[in-house]
C-alpha cells in the first residue's frame, strides 16, 4: 500500500505549490536545527489503536503520526478518515503504510497489535501467537527508530513488554508497558466515587501484573494529602478488609464488564496511553504505574520480569522507580504477582 501523507502537493503531477502561494520576507534565516519535530507511530489500527491515535491528535501531542497495520483496506480507511478531520484538528502530518519504513525517526512507538483468541484456544497458545507476531513487529521498529521509546499496550502487557525488550535490544529504560496505569485510574475513580470527591484528588496505585494478581496499595492511598487508612485509625472509624477487597475486585473485573457490554475497551486505554505519551515526549517527569523491568525492586530477584511499579517517566523513558513504602503483606503479594508472570514466561521457554 502506498503512503498518502498530508502535504501541499496539489499541482499537476504533484507539484508543490507552496513556494508560489507564499512569498518569503527579506533577510530570513533557515529553520533552526534545534526545532523539535515530534513523531509517534501506532502499530495496529483496531479499536484500541485508533482510540489512542485519535486522543493523541486531539491533544496536539505530535507533528507527525504514522499508522501501521496488516489490513491494507482498514489501514487506508482509518488514515483517510483522520486526514479528513484536518480542519478541526491541530496540524499534524498523518501517514500510513504496511511497510515499517513509515515509522522511521519515531520518538515513540505504541504497539497495540495482537492476535485475537480463537474459540476454545488456551491462553498459552494465544500468547505464543502474540510472541510470533511481535517477532515481525519489534525488530523493524528498532531498525527504523533506534532511539525511540517503545510503549507496549498489547496484552498480556507484562510478558509482551519483556518480549519487546529482548527483541529490540533496547536498554530497559526505553521499554514501557501500559501496565496498571489504567487500572490505577479505575481504582482512583472507585475510591473517589465512594468518598464523593474528584478522582484527581485521590493518590492511589495498583501495581504488579496487569491482571488477576495485581496488588492494590492500600497503605499508601491518600485523598487531598490525607493518608486514608491512618486517618480512619486515628479517628477510630471502623472499616472492613472485605470492603477494600471488593473495590480491588471491581477494578480487576471492570474491563471484563466493559467488554461484555460493548464488545471491547477503547476510550479509557486511549486516554491512558495519550497521558503516558504526553509525560514522555514533553519530559514532564510525572509518576505513572507502568510495566518496567522490576528485577531487584522489593525483593524481586528470581529472574527478569516486567510488572507495574510507580515510575517517573520523561524524555528518556523510565527515569526511576518511586520508593513507595509497601506493607509486608503488599510486598508478599507483589512477589507472588511477579512469580505468576515468570511462570508464564517459563511456559513459553523464554
Amino acid at each position: 500500500m502506498h503512503k498518502i501523507p498530508s502535504s501541499s502537493s496539489l499541482g499537476p503531477g504533484g507539484l508543490d505549490l507552496a513556494p508560489s502561494f507564499f512569498k518569503a520576507i527579506q533577510n530570513t534565516s533557515p529553520p533552526s536545527p534545534t526545532k523539535r519535530h515530534t513523531k509517534i507511530s501506532v502499530i495496529g489500527v483496531g479499536n484500541v489503536g485508533m482510540a489512542i491515535a485519535q486522543t493523541i491528535l486531539t491533544q496536539d501531542l505530535v507533528d507527525e503520526l504514522a499508522l501501521v497495520d496488516a489490513n491494507s483496506d482498514k489501514l487506508q480507511g482509518e488514515m483517510l478518515d483522520l486526514q479528513h478531520a484536518a480542519a478541526f484538528l491541530p496540524r499534524t502530518k498523518i501517514q500510513a503504510s504496511l511497510d515499517y519504513s513509515v515509522t522511521a525517526g519515531s520518538d515513540l512507538c505504541i504497539v497495540t497489535a495482537g492476535a485475537r483468541q480463537n474459540p476454545g484456544e488456551s491462553r498459552l497458545n494465544l500468547l505464543q501467537r502474540n510472541v510470533t507476531m511481535f517477532k515481525s513487529i519489534i525488530p523493524p521498529l528498532a531498525k527504523y527508530s533506534p532511539e525511540a521509546i517503545l510503549l507496549i499496550v498489547s496484552n498480556p502487557v507484562d510478558v509482551l513488554s519483556y518480549i519487546a525488550w529482548k527483541l529490540s535490544g533496547f536498554p530497559a529504560n526505553r521499554i514501557i508497558g501500559s501496565g496498571t496505569n489504567l487500572d490505577s485510574s479505575r481504582f482512583r475513580f472507585l475510591i473517589a466515587d465512594h468518598l464523593d470527591v474528584s478522582a484527581q484528588d485521590v493518590q492511589a496505585y495498583i501495581v504488579g501484573e496487569h491482571g488477576d494478581s495485581s496488588v492494590a496499595l492500600w497503605s499508601s492511598i491518600s485523598v487531598g494529602g490525607v493518608p486514608i487508612l491512618s486517618f480512619l485509625e486515628r479517628q477510630q472509624i471502623a472499616y472492613e478488609k472485605e470492603t477494600l477487597e471488593k473495590i480491588h475486585k471491581e477494578v480487576v473485573e471492570s474491563a471484563y464488564e466493559v467488554i461484555s457490554l460493548k464488545g471491547y475497551t477503547s476510550w479509557a486505554i486511549g486516554y491512558s496511553a495519550a497521558s503516558l505519551a504526553r509525560t514522555i515526549l514533553r519530559n514532564q517527569r510525572r509518576i505513572h504505574p507502568v510495566s518496567v523491568l522490576a528485577t531487584t525492586f522489593y525483593g524481586i530477584d528470581e529472574g527478569e520480569v516486567f510488572l507495574s511499579l510507580p515510575a517517573q517517566l520523561g524524555r528518556s523513558g523510565v527515569l526511576g522507580v518511586t520508593n513507595v513504602h509497601l506493607s509486608d503483606e503488599e510486598i508478599k503479594q507483589l512477589r507472588e504477582s511477579a512469580k505468576t508472570i515468570m511462570e508464564v514466561q517459563d511456559q513459553l521457554g523464554i
